[in-house]
């Protein structure tokens, strides 16, 4: 699998972690953003990733940061990228099976090396499952388009915005 990975400064250490676990497993990677510990942004490092996600160029993203919340934030809002801070294995797994989760984003300063090794296995070896699962996707997918979504999932006039 092609992964798109990409770290700000509070995240650096466990990007360089992550690389080697990922390259270890067989997966080619693609580095976005500076290799530095300087300050940084990261809506400028995680928006070319989201960006490669959107397009297709990798199938599936990781960031680092200090707690994952803002590159998570800032990426959601590239349509076709769906992205999470996830803590544990079960919610990788889920969030790929369910909602078809193609961006992870960490906190270095939340989670441990092994823990997040174990995240990641999760997330890469997880499958996109279909049945009621698929029918939400399109729901979102309609949200994500500014069409609001109706019980039987049809969509009405746009938001408004």
């Amino acid at each position: 699998m092609k992964i798109g990975i990409g770290a700000d400064h509070a995240g650096q250490r466990l990007k360089s972690v992550l690389l080697d676990h990922i390259r270890a497993a067989g997966h080619t990677v693609v580095l976005f953003g500076p290799p530095t510990t300087l300050d940084d942004d990261y809506p400028l490092i995680v928006g070319p990733l989201a960006d490669a996600i959107a397009s297709g160029e990798v199938e599936r993203g990781i960031f680092t940061c200090g707690s994952g919340i803002g590159p998570a934030v800032a990426a959601n809002k590239i349509p076709g990228v769906r992205a999470a801070v996830v803590d544990n294995e079960w919610s990788a797994r889920d969030a790929v099976a369910h909602v078809d989760l193609n961006l992870l984003t960490l906190g270095e300063r939340v989670i441990g090396e092994d823990l997040a090794k174990a995240i990641v296995d999760a997330y890469l070896s997880a499958r996109v499952e279909g049945g009621r699962h698929a029918r939400r996707r399109g729901q979102i997918a309609k949200l994500e388009m500014s069409a609001p979504v109706t019980a039987d999932g049809v969509s009405g006039m746009g938001r408004g915005r």
